[in-house]
């Protein structure tokens, strides 16, 4: 086993930095304060091309959907069922997770890869995506905090949102984004 970064990773540090500093640029320029010039080390965020706009916009209109599927499930299981609130978290969590991943494997990414490797990914991501959000989700609704039950929803699914993106872009779907178009044009 290889301890190399994957080359569809290695960009990840600079596209974050670049994501923090254009946010600081915009918060500066708003603030009034002057644009300094400086040197661009990385030029991942310089070219928004169409075919990532469109792969963002996708996985935000299906994660929309997931977060409805999410939010009904929940409160079905909450209010009605009236469920402990980290069962009723844990089953409309994986019901999101499903059609989220469905949806954006078929759609988003347009990848034939191999579907259970994919879902082993995904698997390996909500590993340890779950048992952290349901212990933060019990501690800060828990008797001590006392956090709203929705509230704590939301920003768990807010973090949900923009983790699994990065995870499935680079790491699930990385090597096989669009390979689902090809094959069919090949075989047309």
């Amino acid at each position: 086993m290889s301890n190399r970064i994957p080359d569809r990773l290695k960009n990840l540090p600079g596209l974050l930095i670049c994501f923090l500093r254009t946010i600081f640029i915009s918060v500066g320029e708003t603030c009034g304060l002057p644009r300094a010039n400086t040197v661009r080390p990385y030029r991942v965020l310089d070219d928004f091309s169409d075919k990532n706009i469109t792969l963002s916009l996708k996985f935000v209109l299906f994660s929309i959907s997931a977060g409805v599927i999410q939010i009904v499930s929940f409160t079905l299981l909450e209010e009605v069922l009236c469920l402990e609130h980290w069962i009723s978290y844990l089953v409309s969590l994986v019901l999101s997770v499903l059609w989220n991943f469905t949806l954006n494997r078929t759609y988003t990414f347009c990848s034939a890869s191999n579907v259970p490797v994919a879902m082993l990914k995904v698997a390996g991501f909500y590993l340890v995506f779950t048992p952290l959000s349901t212990w933060w989700t019990a501690v800060l609704t828990g008797t001590e905090i006392g956090w709203n039950e929705y509230l704590v929803l939301a920003l768990t699914m807010i973090v949900n949102f923009v983790t699994e993106y990065l995870f499935d872009r680079f790491v699930v779907f990385g090597n096989s984004i669009d390979t689902a178009k090809k094959n069919s044009d090949t075989q047309a």
